[in-house]
């Protein structure tokens, strides 16, 4: 038999999977009621299993008009939007190459498509004549382009 962990977790995600926007709003009491448990067990399951690294955002309000809110993110989106964020005039070289790097590491690009991005960023960096803001525009189109086909 499942822990009650488990359980919440598995009434959450179903919630969620009920929604088209990836958002869904509950109430504790709802949540305690269907599955027999105490609220402070769903807000352990909350802070352990719903957290921005596995790709949720989640907004807790208590009280008798108290409400969960959780939104699923995917996590590539979060990767992308941290990296577009980055990259700035003054971002160096190796900053640049370290986020391939990353996305190789993690399979969000191939070791062909990482080869590409390497030689292309390098050759920007190196050009006498691209602008800071050319290159950074130049970097953000090509994260973004990752990101709208990935």
């Amino acid at each position: 038999m499942s822990n009650i962990a488990d359980l919440i977790e598995a009434y959450i995600l179903r919630q969620l999977a009920t929604q088209q926007d990836g958002k869904v709003e509950l109430r504790r009491t709802d949540i305690a009621d269907e599955i027999s448990c105490a609220p402070s067990q769903i807000s352990y399951v909350l802070s352990t299993r719903f957290t921005q690294d596995k790709g949720f955002v989640v907004e807790s309000r208590r009280g008798l008009g108290g409400f969960i809110r959780i939104v699923q993110v995917p996590v590539k989106n979060m990767v992308y939007e941290d990296m577009l964020a980055a990259i700035k005039p003054d971002t160096e070289l190796p900053v640049v190459q370290s986020m391939i790097k990353y996305l190789l590491q993690h399979e969000m690009v191939t070791a062909r498509e990482a080869s590409l991005m390497m030689q292309f960023v390098v050759s920007i960096f190196q050009s006498e004549s691209i602008t800071d803001k050319e290159r950074v525009r130049m970097l953000k189109t090509m994260l973004l382009t990752l990101e709208n086909f990935s």
